[in-house]
């Protein structure tokens, strides 16, 4: 019998006598040969070979990297749910779905756990739905609409101060939207969740950058970028000499280094016991909650660095997401003169002083106010893009209970297997949704009482998810919705908006998906006219 180390030599010995040439056209053809019998198995011997969707996205990744390179995963996707149908292969391991039952098996029955996907943003998410529940569980009483009710103050404040700001511009230069309502929304999560002096709006008033407000704003096209090479690529073009590159590329520890500031204060003070209240019943933000919950319970849960990462990620997924939102609610006002008129006369009556903002339950009470905003958060949710999670290896059978293969809409799906469906879909539904691409506030409101008419609400309401769906639903959402009606009601009882066609139009404002919505344009220009009180 040859022994191993005989064979490696007969092979070496055996390979020096061949021509270079010949070894790499060998190599050559060994690596094309493997490559195409890989390809050939994705596209026909998979477990998912079944599926319907393009061949070429069976191959590789490669093809759906490019249109999320490119910011057009959304409506790519979209494109093939209309042609292939409501279930779709995407990549070699990837399903996309667009169906309600579906969604709610995956993120609020089984509850499947995030893809590797997330791992680019690490520092504002966790994988592991239990590590998830643990760390929620802290931060979750901030988020009731009793306890963000203390902070109403805090938010008309800082909307006031937006009015007087566009007061003094009195419509004599057109505003870019998504910058100024990016400085106002870190003005309200400075207040609520840090607990400190905002400030942003006061940089923008008078023209000087904001490095918070930058950061937030780089840290999207950062998690974009980074999801979409390799780790090898990411840490080579990261070193890239170019100052606005390197501020892009270190967004995450521009906020990590300002998190960790607010941290080291708000535990000064408490250490000083200026800070120390009853949990409970006092008014405190974000942080402090964080930190006494760590010392009331002992638990590690809360170390420094999982402070600091869930703060980020509050920031982050609380600012570019709102002020997207705000920015396009705007661009529907400047076009839509009905729309405007029946919001002027709801609030007007609401809003006797034009500075004196109405309490929420009021504003909340405003059914077309509400019906814009909802119809807002389906065209112009600011996160429509897919949420991977992964098929577990353990998927219990609602008949029998045992393990099997997770059934999706009649399809065997293997454990590993990336599933996902997007807002920006679901949204869009034709049966749902008529018209689904129009703007139509007044699809929310009843035609009449019937059994019929609450059917179709109901229908419309479960099939929205512009905050995600199931335990991993934004937990902010209570307070995106304080913050969008109160914005939205100071600025229609205050100004008259229009649009410069030559700076803003459908085509600069043609929606862009890296991973939060922003304009082709990248700005939203619009001019704010004192309306005659």
């Amino acid at each position: 019998m040859i022994s191993a180390t005989s064979l490696v030599s007969t092979m070496l010995s055996a390979l020096s006598s061949v021509s270079p040439n010949v070894v790499l056209l060998s190599l050559f053809i060994l690596a094309t040969f493997t490559t195409l019998s890989v390809a050939i198995y994705r596209v026909f011997f998979s477990p998912l070979a079944a599926l319907p969707g393009p061949w070429y996205a069976a191959v590789s990744d490669f093809w759906i990297t490019t249109h999320v390179a490119r910011l057009q995963q959304c409506t790519t996707i979209q494109a093939l749910f209309e042609k292939y149908g409501p279930v779709v292969r995407i990549g070699p391991n990837k399903v996309a779905f667009c169906d309600f039952t579906t969604m709610r098996s995956v993120y609020c029955v089984h509850k499947f756990d995030k893809s590797t996907y997330y791992k680019s943003l690490l520092t504002m998410t966790t994988l592991p739905n239990a590590e998830h529940t643990a760390r929620r569980k802290p931060y979750a009483p901030h988020y009731t609409p009793s306890n963000l009710a203390l902070f109403q103050s805090d938010i008309h404040d800082v909307a006031i101060k937006v009015i007087d700001i566009l007061d003094r511009i009195a419509g004599k230069a057109s505003v870019e939207c998504l910058d100024l309502f990016r400085h106002l929304t870190v003005d309200v999560l400075a207040s609520t969740n840090f607990g400190s002096r905002p400030e942003a709006l006061d940089l923008w008033a008078v023209n000087t950058p904001d490095p918070i407000s930058i950061a937030v704003n780089d840290f999207p096209k950062r998690g974009v970028l980074r999801s979409a090479v390799p780790t090898w690529t990411w840490n080579l073009i990261s070193r890239i000499p170019s100052t606005r590159w390197r501020q892009v590329c270190n967004s995450d520890k521009i906020m990590a280094e300002f998190v960790g500031e607010k941290l080291y204060q708000m535990r000064a003070k408490m250490l000083n016991g200026k800070a120390l209240g009853d949990i409970e019943f006092e008014k405190m933000p974000l942080l402090q909650r964080l930190l006494q919950h760590r010392v009331l319970t002992g638990s590690d849960v809360m170390n420094d660095r999982n402070i600091i990462s869930e703060a980020i990620g509050h920031l982050v997924a609380g600012v570019d997401s709102s002020s997207a939102t705000i920015t396009y609610f705007m661009w529907e006002l400047s076009r839509r003169p009905d729309i405007v008129a029946k919001l002027q006369a709801e609030i007007d009556d609401a809003m006797p002083d034009r500075r004196v903002i109405p309490d929420v339950s009021i504003l909340s009470s405003l059914p077309y106010l509400n019906a814009f905003i909802k119809e807002g958060l389906r065209l112009y949710g600011a996160a429509p893009s897919l949420l991977e999670r992964v098929v577990p290896e353990h998927v219990s059978s609602p008949v029998t209970s045992a393990d099997e293969d997770f059934d999706m809409m009649g399809y065997a799906l293997p454990p590993g297997t990336v599933v996902s469906t997007q807002a920006w879909s679901m949204h869009r539904v034709s049966e749902v949704f008529p018209s689904p691409e129009t703007f139509l506030p007044d699809r929310w409101l009843a035609i009449d009482h019937s059994e019929a008419e609450e059917e179709r609400l109901t229908r419309m309401s479960q099939q929205m998810m512009p905050f995600g769906a199931g335990p991993r639903i934004c937990g902010g959402q209570v307070l995106a919705h304080i913050l969008l009606k109160v914005v939205l009601a100071a600025m229609v009882r205050n100004f008259k908006i229009s649009a410069n066609p030559s700076e803003t139009n459908e085509r600069t404002m043609e929606v862009k998906d890296a991973f939060i919505i922003l304009p082709a344009g990248r700005a939203c220009k619009l001019s704010f006219t004192p309306r005659d009180h």
